[in-house]
């Protein structure tokens, strides 16, 4: 049985991200935001849970990432390629090492577009989407 936008069963999930390392993080963020979790799982419909990750401030990386794993960019004007390192996003902006993490593992498409508008993350413990009641969910059962 497959879903669809109006059969999808979708949930608010709450995932602490303190002291887990990012890749194995965004990994199972990006199968839950999915819904490949989910016994009716469907590959074109947007069937996924809604995810809250606290605690991005807390994230790991492992070996020399923190100096050596770089975020590039480009401007648009000749010569624009801009860089910078994980240490450096991170002083800017915690968030945005879980945000590029989880967004380079959905699909590349409309679809990937859609899905990752289902993912919230905040630095602190504190969310704005109490209203949602969502499930803390522990990462760690998840295969």
């Amino acid at each position: 049985m497959s879903a669809n936008k109006e059969t999808a069963n979708k949930e608010w999930l709450v995932v602490d991200a303190d002291g887990q390392t990012l890749g194995r993080l965004a990994s199972k963020v990006a199968m839950l935001i999915r819904g490949k979790y989910k016994t009716n799982y469907t590959p074109h419909v947007d069937c996924g849970d809604n995810v809250v990750v606290i605690n991005a401030e807390k994230i790991n990386l492992s070996g020399k990432k923190w100096s050596d794993k770089s975020y590039i960019r480009h401007t648009g004007y000749p010569g624009g390629q801009r860089s910078l390192s994980a240490s450096e996003m991170f002083q800017k902006d915690p968030t945005r090492l879980v945000e590029k993490a989880v967004k380079g593992m959905l699909p590349k498409n409309k679809l990937g577009s859609a899905l990752y508008k289902n993912l919230y993350v905040y630095a602190g413990t504190e969310h704005k989407h109490d209203a949602q009641t969502p499930k803390a969910i522990n990462l760690n059962d998840l295969r």
